[in-house]
C-alpha cells in the first residue's frame, strides 16, 4: 500500500463515519473530503473543483427544476387523480398509489413525487381507518423502487452513467436501466402492497383521522380568567386525566422549571409545556382556558409595533391639519371660504372612517379564515436548523408556530428556540393564504388536505410536451442527456411554465456539493489505485475469484452503505471500485455498474438512508428501528430479483 493510497484510505474512513454520525449535513462532509484531498496533495489545487461540471451534476441539477415544474403546474395531480381509485379495497388501493408513486418517480424527482402523494396517502388511510404508516411506509418504498427504472430516475443513476463515460465505454442511455430496476420494482411493489405494508408498525389506533404524527409538546399561556390559576400541576393533571395530556414543563419569568413536580402552583402568566395527541391538544387546552400561542413575547411586540405605527399616522393627520389651519389664518381666507374647507375635511373624514370599517371587515374576515393546520418540513428545507423566533413568523406570514411533534424525543428547550429539522410536523396556526404561501416558501407538505399548487391545464400540457421530448431527445441518443434537460430548462423559463425565481430555488444545492465533490474524490480513488486494492481484497478474501459471488458481495456493500448515508454518495464512491473488480476479473463492468445502481437506491432499513424515508419519520409516527420489519424482508427480495437479472440483461 502506498503513502497516497493510505493517506485516501485514512479520508475515506472519516468521510463514511461522519455520514453515519450525520450531525454534518452531506455536503458539508463531501466538501470536507474534497478539500483534505487537496490539502494532502492527492488532488491539484486547479482540479478540485473539475467535478461540479460532470455531465451527471448538470443533469441532476436540471432533473430537480423539472420536477419542481411539473408539480407547481399540477400536472402530475391530475395523473395521480385519474390513476388512484377512490373507492375499492384496502390492498388495491395501496397497490394503485404505490404503482403511480412509482410511475411518477421514473420522470421526476422521488422525493417531489413523494411530497405530492402524501396528502393522497392520508386521505386513503383515512378511509379505509389504517394507521397513516401502514400507507405512508409502502409509498415510500414505491417511489424509491421507481427512481431505478430510468437514467434521471434518482441521482445514484445518473452517477454510475457519468462513471461509465468516464471509463470510455460511453454513457447509458434513458431505458438503459429499465429491464433490471422495472422487474426490482414490480417485484418490490407488489411485495409491499400485497404482504409489507400488514408488517408496518401501528402507530395509531385505526380509524384516526389525521396522521400519527406522536404527541405535540405546546406551549400554553395562563390567563387571569383560565381555570388552571392558582392550582398546582396535581390538580391540572386530574383535570387533564380524560383527555391524555399532560403538563412536562412551566415558564416563569421567562425561566423554564424542570421537572414539573406535582406540588408546584401555576400563576397567571406563566406558561405551561403541554403534551398530547393532536386531538388532544385542543380539548386540554380549552378546558383549562388556556391560551395557545407559539411565542406571546412577539405578538406583544408586533401588536405594539402596530399601534405605534397608527399613534404616528394619527399624530402626522393632525399635524397636517394644524398646519392647514395656520395656514388659513395668515393669508385671511374668509368664513364662508372656511365653512367650505370644513365641509371638505369633513367628507375626508367620513372616506376614513369607511376605509377604517372596510379594513375592520377584512380583519374580521382574516379573523374568520383562521385555521390549524399540521405541516410537515420536508429534508430539503430552509426551516431545517433555524427556530421559530429566527423565522419571525407573525411578522412575516401572520401565523404562528402553535407546537412541534418530534416522534422519539422530547425538547427540552422552549418551543421559540428550538431548531426544526427534517420530518417534525408542525401544528400551525393562521389563514388559509398565509399557510399556503408559508408552505411554498419553506419546503413544508400539507398532512391533511392538497391545497398548495393550484394546477393550471395550459402549462400544465406545456411542461408534460416539454419533458416527453427531452426525454425522447435522451432515449434515441439525439442528444446527451445533460443538453437535453437543460434544453428542456431553457424551454420551460421561456414559455413561463414556472416563476422564474423558483428555478434556482429548486436546485438542491446541498446536493448540487455533495455530487461535484465526491466524484472528483472518487476519481482519486481510481488514480491513486485504492479501488484496484479494494476490489483485489474483496475478490481474493472473500469472492475467491468467482464473478458471481462478487457481484453479489457488490450488492449487498452497497445496499448496506446506503443504508446509512447518502445514495448519491455511495453511488460514487462504489464505481470506482465495481469498475476495478470487473477489470480484474475480466468480465463486464455493466453488470457490476448496475449493481451499484441498484444497491445504491435500495435504502429500506432506516430512515436516514433515503429522503423519502426521512419525510415520513414524522407524519407516520415511526421509530428509527421500525424501518426494517418490512425493508429487511425488502433488501432480500430485491437481491434475489436483480442478480439473476443483472446476469441475464448484462451477462458477465
Amino acid at each position: 500500500m502506498t503513502f497516497d493510497q493510505l493517506t485516501l484510505f485514512i479520508i475515506l474512513t472519516i468521510t463514511i463515519a461522519m455520514f453515519v454520525w450525520g450531525n454534518w449535513r452531506h455536503d458539508m462532509v463531501a466538501l470536507g473530503a474534497l478539500l483534505a484531498c487537496v490539502v494532502t496533495g492527492l488532488v491539484p489545487p486547479q482540479e478540485a473543483f473539475d467535478g461540479f461540471g460532470h455531465p451527471a451534476v448538470v443533469t441532476v441539477a436540471c432533473v430537480l427544476v423539472l420536477s419542481r415544474g411539473l408539480q407547481s403546474t399540477g400536472a402530475m395531480d391530475v395523473m395521480a387523480q385519474r390513476l388512484i381509485p377512490k373507492n375499492g379495497t384496502t390492498t388495491g388501493v395501496i397497490v394503485a398509489l404505490t404503482a403511480v408513486g412509482a410511475l411518477m418517480s421514473g420522470f421526476m424527482n422521488n422525493v417531489g413525487a413523494m411530497a405530492l402523494l402524501m396528502p393522497v396517502a392520508a386521505d386513503v388511510a383515512d378511509k379505509h381507518k389504517l394507521p397513516p404508516g401502514k400507507v405512508l411506509m409502502p409509498l415510500s418504498f414505491g417511489t424509491i423502487l421507481g427512481g431505478m427504472t430510468t437514467l434521471i430516475g434518482t441521482p445514484p443513476n445518473l452517477i454510475v452513467s457519468g462513471f461509465r463515460d468516464s471509463a470510455g465505454a460511453g454513457s447509458y442511455g434513458m431505458f438503459d436501466f429499465t429491464p433490471v430496476g422495472l422487474a426490482v420494482a414490480l417485484v418490490g411493489i407488489a411485495f409491499v402492497s400485497l404482504v409489507g405494508w400488514r408488517l408496518v408498525p401501528s402507530r395509531t389506533q385505526a380509524g384516526a383521522a389525521t396522521f400519527d404524527t406522536g404527541t405535540y409538546l405546546t406551549e400554553a399561556l395562563v390567563d387571569e380568567k383560565s381555570s388552571a390559576d392558582g392550582k398546582t400541576l396535581w390538580e391540572i393533571s386530574q383535570m387533564l386525566e380524560e383527555d391524555d395530556a399532560q403538563v412536562v414543563g412551566v415558564v416563569h419569568n421567562d425561566t423554564r422549571v424542570l421537572p414539573a413536580t406535582p406540588a408546584q402552583r401555576v400563576r397567571s402568566g406563566d406558561i405551561l409545556i403541554m403534551e398530547a395527541e393532536p386531538e388532544a391538544l385542543t380539548t386540554a387546552v380549552s378546558k383549562l382556558g388556556l391560551r395557545l400561542a407559539a411565542d406571546p413575547e412577539e405578538e406583544k411586540e408586533e401588536k405594539e409595533k402596530k399601534e405605534k405605527q397608527e399613534e404616528k399616522k394619527t399624530e402626522e393627520r393632525a399635524r397636517t391639519a394644524d398646519q392647514r389651519s395656520a395656514e388659513a389664518g395668515a393669508i385671511g381666507i374668509d368664513e364662508n371660504e372656511d365653512k367650505g374647507d370644513g365641509d371638505k375635511e369633513k367628507k375626508k373624514d367620513k372616506e376614513k372612517d369607511k376605509e377604517k370599517e372596510k379594513e375592520k371587515e377584512k380583519e374580521h374576515a382574516r379573523r374568520e379564515d383562521i385555521q390549524l393546520r399540521e405541516l410537515v418540513v420536508m429534508p430539503d428545507s430552509p426551516l431545517t436548523g433555524r427556530t421559530s423566533r429566527m423565522l419571525r413568523l407573525p411578522a412575516r406570514y401572520e401565523i404562528n408556530l402553535l407546537a412541534l411533534s418530534r416522534q422519539g424525543r422530547r425538547s427540552v428547550r422552549r418551543l421559540r428556540s428550538t431548531p426544526l429539522r427534517a420530518g417534525d410536523a408542525l401544528l400551525m396556526m393562521g389563514s388559509d393564504d398565509s399557510l399556503n404561501t408559508f408552505a411554498a416558501e419553506q419546503g413544508c407538505v400539507p398532512l391533511a388536505t392538497r391545497d398548495i399548487s393550484i394546477p393550471n391545464k395550459e402549462k400544465a400540457v406545456v411542461a408534460l410536451v416539454a419533458m416527453a421530448l427531452a426525454v425522447a431527445g435522451a432515449a434515441f441518443g439525439l442528444l446527451p442527456a445533460a443538453i437535453s434537460f437543460s434544453a428542456c430548462v431553457l424551454a420551460f423559463m421561456a414559455l413561463k411554465v414556472m416563476p422564474l425565481r423558483n428555478v434556482y430555488e429548486s436546485i438542491d444545492g446541498a446536493v448540487i456539493v455533495l455530487l461535484g465533490a465526491l466524484i472528483t474524490v472518487a476519481e482519486v480513488m481510481e488514480k491513486t489505485g485504492a479501488a484496484d486494492l479494494v476490489a483485489l481484497a474483496m475478490l481474493d478474501n472473500v469472492a475467491q475469484g468467482n464473478p458471481v459471488v462478487a457481484l453479489v458481495i457488490l450488492l449487498v456493500v452497497t445496499m448496506t452503505l446506503s443504508d446509512f448515508m447518502n445514495n448519491a454518495a455511495t453511488a460514487a464512491v462504489m464505481c470506482s471500485i465495481a469498475i476495478s473488480a470487473a477489470a480484474q476479473l475480466q468480465v463486464n463492468p455493466d453488470s457490476f455498474l448496475m449493481a451499484v445502481a441498484i444497491g445504491a437506491s435500495c435504502a429500506f432499513l432506516t430512515p436516514v438512508g433515503h429522503q423519502n424515508n426521512t419525510l415520513i419519520l414524522g407524519p407516520g409516527g415511526f421509530r428509527f428501528s421500525d424501518y426494517w420489519q418490512m425493508g429487511l424482508p425488502m433488501e432480500i427480495l430485491v437481491i434475489l430479483v436483480s442478480v439473476p437479472m443483472l446476469l441475464w440483461v448484462w451477462p458477465l
